[in-house]
């Protein structure tokens, strides 16, 4: 089969590097720039012609990206590319799936139908579904999910001492009960209440009986940030060690990666979103994930068992 030539995005570099290198593919070169009136000017500077092309593109603050990712996508296509398929760790416009209100655009479906009619297929991790069940309901074409619960569990492992896993409400605890087994630790699972987007009750149960070991706090996304800051806090006021903080999106408003180090033992995301906190890389899984679609066969990831992602 012809070498996959793999291209990442602005800032996506690095990324793709690593995908590429686990595929023995070449990495790509893609020249972007702005004209005077800020419309976007791409060249690619390696020729797709004939190869299968991975764009690598996440798709944290989207909207910025998203036309020079399309745009990208179909001069690939029209280069002759043999198919065009996306590396999205972080899948954007996942929170919006109803109609809440009248009049609001639901934009995880529009922004599916606009992604799909440029690519051919899509691998990403642990997108944030909550009223779909699976990734397919959204997108018509084919796609790959992959989950970082085995790398978290692996980086507790190895970072963490006698940890104990904890989960910021009730609806994380199957996403928690799997780390923790593949972590060999024990979990215990919080309650909380949101009244905002920065403004949560977080309710501890008594943890005397694992007061001795080290809480580890695991969540899919951190943004806002408002959930492990009282998390950790309460657990602190509780007599527990100050936590580590694990998490796979790395989305961190303003301030918040430093408000989390000053009452957290460690924080420790995975490289979906490129932030000072990565500390375990995906690109293993992307990869496995994007070779299972390049060369037509299914994935050897081993899935992680079926959860519902919070809305964070």
């Amino acid at each position: 089969m012809t070498t996959p030539l793999i291209v990442g995005l602005p800032g996506n570099e690095a990324l793709a590097k690593g995908v590429a290198d686990c595929l023995n593919a070449e990495v790509g070169g893609l020249e972007t720039r702005h004209f005077p009136d800020g419309e976007s000017y791409l060249r690619f500077r390696t020729d797709p012609t004939g190869r299968p092309l991975l764009l690598v593109c996440t798709l944290d603050r989207p909207d910025p990206k998203f036309l020079p990712l399309v745009f990208a996508a179909a001069a690939g296509r029209d280069l002759g590319a043999a198919s065009v398929g996306l590396v999205a760790p972080y899948l954007a416009y996942m929170r919006q799936d109803k109609r809440f209100h009248d009049g609001e655009a639901v934009t995880s479906t529009a922004f599916a139908r606009l992604l799909s009619s440029e690519i051919d297929w899509l691998v990403t991790v642990d997108p944030h579904l909550h009223r779909h069940k699976v990734l397919d309901e959204l997108y018509q074409i084919p796609n790959r999910v992959g989950h970082a619960a085995p790398l978290m569990a692996d980086w507790i492992r190895s970072h963490v001492d006698r940890p104990v896993i904890i989960g910021p409400d009730i609806e994380s605890e199957q996403w928690v009960a799997e780390v923790a087994e593949r972590a060999g630790a024990p979990f215990r699972v919080l309650r909380k209440e949101r009244h905002g987007d920065r403004d949560v009750t977080i309710t501890v149960p008594d943890l005397g009986e694992v007061s001795d070991l080290t809480p580890v706090l695991v969540d899919d996304i951190i943004s806002s940030g408002q959930t492990m800051l009282e998390a950790a806090r309460q657990l602190k006021a509780q007599g527990l060690a100050a936590p580590a903080c694990v998490a796979v999106h790395a989305l961190f408003a303003d301030g918040v990666h430093q408000a989390l180090k000053n009452v957290a033992a460690a924080v420790a995301t995975t490289n979906s979103v490129p932030h000072a906190s990565n500390a375990i890389d995906l690109a293993p899984v992307l990869a496995d994930l994007a070779q299972g679609l390049v060369r037509g066969r299914e994935p050897s990831v081993e899935p992680m068992a079926s959860r519902r992602p919070r809305n964070r």
